[in-house]
């Protein structure tokens, strides 16, 4: 696991920085303009590049020969993009807010699923990646915990700006420990001693079969073209079935915060919504620590109940006479989320072709990202409605979503070493012996 540490590091100051924008921003264009219909439209040229440049990103990641220079010039431009809102916010004319916004948006793919794509290259297939994924899905639930709360506080002691500067400085510091990291081809796990049912190669956890080397016996992957990250989402099954019911299940969850501020005001506490966010991003934080670092179940099988957990805890929240009690529910909505992000991880691992593996994991993020950006948007427009009923249709949706996986997780597919074939124009760069998709 050399440089694995540092990569913790890296990540959980770059999400950080990504996890606080959005209240930094709103919060910012409050002070300064008086709207935070301003600081809304500044971050929706912030979030909207997600889905557009993901492809983008991945495909230049995997092409590049120079991956540490694109990962840190990433960062950087992210950074940077963050520097600049934080002085102009408020200041400059609208246009140039929103195109450093857009600008800086399109480094994002890079920051949530570019960098988890460096994971297969730091840590040796099997258990120990598994749990690698457990220890990065928690970066995203960490800086969700922290990065509103020194927001809020900032901006509580005076002024939002010192809020968007701390913001920039953890981007900063993410884009040079970066620069430390080794950039290699993903790692296989141990050979010797590896059974038949050990691994992903055929059994349920992650290994090969004895005797075999992947890296040593495929020969390096030629650059795949931009439309094959989004053919592998598509072709094969595993990664269509995480895909689909994790984007459905974005809808829901995008719409959250805004439902937990009505809720809270409906129960008599105006608010105290962040207390019920906190509640759930704590609840993940340690669902991602402990229920998330449990390998011996199947990742699909594990985002299954965590969906349904999930959707089962804000169904009974709906219910809560009180913000104390749907606190306790939003926590153990949150405990029931936390291993989603980790299994997530590791189908997208497991499954996606060598060749497309960076895009994968951003195009993966970036629709994640987009599904919670338009559920944020209809909440908008139902805002008139019940809390305790919008709180229902978010239930019902990751419930949904655990429905869908299910069902798509059942229907066959291509194999996969004929799937990385078509990807990859001609070479097979699923590791091999691999289960194929649709296979039993």
């Amino acid at each position: 696991m050399h440089g694995f540490g540092r990569y913790v590091a890296a990540a959980l100051a770059a999400r950080f920085a990504s996890e606080g924008m959005s209240l930094a921003v709103v919060l910012l264009a409050l002070e300064r303009t008086g709207s935070a219909a301003h600081g809304a439209f500044v971050l929706t040229a912030w979030l909207a590049p997600h889905v557009l440049a993901a492809p983008l990103a991945g495909a230049a990641a995997a092409r590049t020969r120079r991956p540490r220079l694109f990962h840190v010039g990433a960062l950087a431009g992210f950074t940077c993009a963050v520097a600049a809102l934080s002085v102009l916010l408020g200041r400059a004319p609208a246009p140039l807010v929103l195109a450093v916004a857009l600008l800086g948006g399109s480094c994002g793919p890079m920051v949530t699923g570019g960098m988890s794509s460096l994971v297969a290259g730091l840590v040796p297939a099997g258990a120990a990646r598994d749990r690698a994924y457990a220890w990065d899905a928690s970066t995203y639930t960490a800086a969700a915990v922290t990065a509103p709360a020194v927001v809020g506080l900032a901006a509580s002691l005076g002024s939002a700006a010192p809020a968007m500067a701390a913001l920039a400085l953890a981007g900063a510091l993410a884009a040079a420990l970066a620069t430390t990291l080794p950039y290699g081809t993903p790692r296989p796990g141990p050979v010797a001693d590896a059974g038949p049912d050990s691994g992903a190669n055929g059994g349920p956890n992650g290994g090969t079969h004895p005797g075999a080397n992947p890296a040593a016996a495929l020969p390096s992957p030629p650059p795949a073209g931009l439309g094959a990250g989004l053919a592998a989402l598509w072709r094969i099954r595993e990664l269509r079935a995480i895909t689909s019911a994790t984007t459905l299940a974005f809808v829901g969850i995008g719409t959250l915060t805004t439902t937990s501020v009505l809720l809270a005001s409906r129960l008599g506490s105006p608010g105290a919504g962040g207390v019920l966010m906190t509640a759930f991003a704590v609840g993940a934080l340690a669902g991602s620590l402990t229920l998330g670092r449990i390998t011996a179940v199947e990742p699909g099988r594990l985002a299954r109940w965590a969906m349904a957990g999930t959707g089962a805890a804000l169904a009974a929240a709906v219910f809560a006479p009180s913000v104390t009690v749907g606190a306790v529910l939003f926590a153990a909505a949150g405990v029931c989320d936390g291993p989603l992000l980790t299994a997530t991880l590791r189908i997208r691992s497991e499954y996606a072709p060598d060749a497309v593996r960076t895009q994968v994991f951003t195009l993966g993020a970036g629709l994640k990202l987009t599904a919670a950006s338009v559920g944020a948007a209809l909440v908008g427009f139902a805002a008139a409605a019940p809390p305790q009923a919008l709180l229902a249709g978010i239930s019902a949706l990751i419930l949904a979503a655990a429905l869908l996986h299910a069902l798509v997780a059942r229907q066959g597919g291509a194999p996969a070493a004929a799937t990385a074939t078509g990807l990859s124009g001609g070479s097979a760069t699923a590791p091999a012996g691999r289960r194929s998709p649709g296979g039993p």
